[in-house]
C-alpha cells in the first residue's frame, strides 16, 4: 500500500476494512474474537479499542499457518468452532460465514471447511481440486502447482472453518517444505486423516486488497451493491454510478437522489426527501419532505426539519432548521436554531466563531432574515421579526420587530464624473 497506515485500516465506504469484517462477525455473536497482527500493532489496537477483541502478535512473518498459531493462547479453553478470516478481505458476509460453520457440523464432519470461489481470472490464487460433493482431494499454492492444477478454476480464498479441538493439533503437524519456506494454513487440509470440504462464494465477496488499485476496486464493488440495495428499498437514484454512500447511510422510501451526491458518515434521510445534484452530506439528519441542494453542504450536527429547504451553495453545521424553514441560497448557518417557517435570505451568515469559542444564534419561528445579513452570535432573533437586508445584527431582536442596521445612504451629485476626470488627468501626467 506504500502507506504509514496499516493495510487493514484503509477505509471502504468510510469504515476501515478490519471493522467491516468485525461487523459481519458480530452478527454471529462470537464467544471470542482474536486479531493476529504483525507490524502496526498499535494502530490495530487503537482501531478495536472498546471492542471485545484480543490481540495476538506474529513477530516473524512465517506464513498463514504460523499466523493462526499465534492465536493459541487467546483461544485456550475454547471448545467451539473457529472461523479464520483476513482483515484485508472485508466484504465477506455473515451469511457466508454461517454457511461455513453449518457445513463443518454436517454429518460427514469434515476436518475443515474452505471457502472457494471462481474468479474471472484465476491468476496466482491457490487451487482447490474437489469432487462433485465438495470433498477436497488436494489444495495447492499456485507457485507449487502443476500446469494441470493451474488449469482448475476453483480457487482458495484463504478463509476457513475448523473445530478448535483440531486446529492447533493440525497446525503442529504442518511443515514449511515449499517454495517460500513458510507454514501454509491450507496444508492442514492435506494432512492424513479425515477429508475437508469446500463451499463456494461469489468472487466479489472474497476480494482481497493488496494495493491502492485493489482498494478502489473493492470500494467500487461495495458501492455498486449498496446502490442496488437502495433502489430495491424504494430510493430513486437518477444516475446511480455517481452517488457515493457511506457504510452507515440510512435512506427512507421515495427519496430521490440526483447525480453526484456524496454521503459521508452518519447520515439519516427520512421518506420523501429530494437531494439535488452535487450535494455533500455528513453527520446530518434530514426529515421527511425536506429538499436539499443543489450544491448544498450539510456538515456534522445538521438537523433539517420536515419540508425544510437548504438550497444551492448553503452550508449548515451543527444547526437545526425547523419545519418549513428555508435557506435557499448562498448562506452559512452554523451553531444555530432556526424556527419553523423562518426564511434565511441569500448571503446570510451566522457569525459563530470569534477565533476561540463558538456561539449560538437563535432565529424564531416565522422570522425573515434579509439578504446579505450577518448575525453576530450570541444573538437571538424573535419569532416573526424582520431583519432588513444588509444588516449586521449584534444585539437581540424582539418578536415581530424590524431590525435595520445600515448607515444612512448619501448621494453626492457629480462626484463619480469628477473622480474619473481627476484620475484620467493624473494618469496622463505620468504617461
Amino acid at each position: 500500500m506504500k502507506s504509514a497506515r496499516h493495510k487493514v485500516l484503509h477505509p471502504v465506504a468510510g469504515r476501515p476494512m478490519l471493522l467491516h469484517l468485525l461487523a459481519s462477525v458480530a452478527e454471529l455473536a462470537p464467544q471470542r474474537q482474536v486479531v493476529v497482527v504483525g507490524a502496526g500493532r498499535d494502530q490495530v489496537e487503537t482501531a478495536v479499542a472498546g471492542m471485545d477483541v484480543a490481540i495476538a502478535v506474529q513477530d516473524r512473518q512465517l506464513g498463514t499457518g504460523h499466523a493462526v498459531a499465534q492465536a493459541h493462547d487467546a483461544l485456550a479453553g475454547f471448545a467451539g468452532d473457529v472461523l479464520i478470516l483476513y482483515g484485508d478481505v472485508p466484504l465477506v458476509r455473515a451469511a457466508t460465514m454461517r454457511a461455513m460453520l453449518d457445513r463443518l457440523s454436517r454429518g460427514d464432519e469434515p476436518r475443515a471447511v474452505v471457502l472457494g470461489f471462481r474468479p474471472d481470472d484465476a491468476a496466482a490464487y491457490g487451487r482447490i481440486i474437489a469432487d462433485g460433493q465438495g470433498v477436497i482431494g488436494k489444495m495447492v499454492e499456485y507457485k507449487d502447482a502443476s500446469e494441470t492444477e493451474r488449469a482448475v478454476t476453483l480457487c482458495n480464498s484463504g478463509l476457513m472453518a475448523v473445530r478448535s479441538t483440531d486446529l492447533f493439533v493440525l497446525l503442529d503437524r504442518i511443515g514449511n517444505d515449499n517454495a517460500a519456506g513458510e507454514y501454509y494454513l491450507p496444508d492442514i487440509v492435506m494432512l492424513p486423516g479425515a477429508p475437508s470440504a469446500v463451499i463456494e462464494a461469489e468472487a466479489w465477496e472474497v476480494a482481497g486488497v493488496n494495493s491502492r488499485a485493489e482498494l478502489a476496486g473493492v470500494e467500487a464493488m461495495w458501492q455498486a451493491r449498496r446502490r442496488a440495495e437502495a433502489m430495491r428499498d424504494g430510493v430513486t437514484l437518477i444516475a446511480p454510478d455517481t452517488v457515493h454512500f457511506c457504510h452507515d447511510t440510512v435512506l427512507g422510501r421515495d427519496v430521490v437522489v440526483e447525480p453526484n451526491v456524496v454521503f459521508g458518515p452518519g447520515v439519516s434521510v427520512a421518506d420523501n426527501v429530494v437531494i439535488h445534484a452535487f450535494s455533500h452530506l455528513e453527520g446530518a439528519s434530514v426529515a421527511s419532505g425536506a429538499e436539499i441542494g443543489p450544491y448544498a453542504r450539510l456538515r456534522p450536527g445538521a438537523v433539517i426539519g420536515p419540508k425544510a429547504k437548504v438550497g444551492n451553495f448553503v452550508e449548515v453545521k451543527k444547526a437545526q432548521l425547523g419545519e418549513g424553514a428555508k435557506a435557499n441560497h448562498l448562506s452559512y448557518i452554523g451553531d444555530a436554531v432556526v424556527g419553523a417557517g423562518a426564511n434565511i435570505g441569500a448571503g446570510t451568515i451566522t457569525c459563530n466563531y470569534d477565533g476561540f469559542l463558538k456561539y449560538q444564534t437563535q432565529i424564531g419561528e416565522g422570522a425573515f432574515i434579509g439578504s446579505n445579513s450577518a448575525l453576530v452570535a450570541p444573538v437571538s432573533i424573535g419569532a416573526g421579526a424582520i431583519v432588513g437586508a444588509g444588516s449586521v445584527v449584534t444585539r437581540d431582536v424582539e418578536a415581530d420587530a424590524l431590525c435595520l442596521v445600515r448607515p444612512e445612504q448619501r448621494g453626492l451629485s457629480g462626484w463619480a464624473k469628477r473622480f474619473r476626470e481627476k484620475m484620467k488627468a493624473r494618469k496622463a501626467s505620468k504617461g
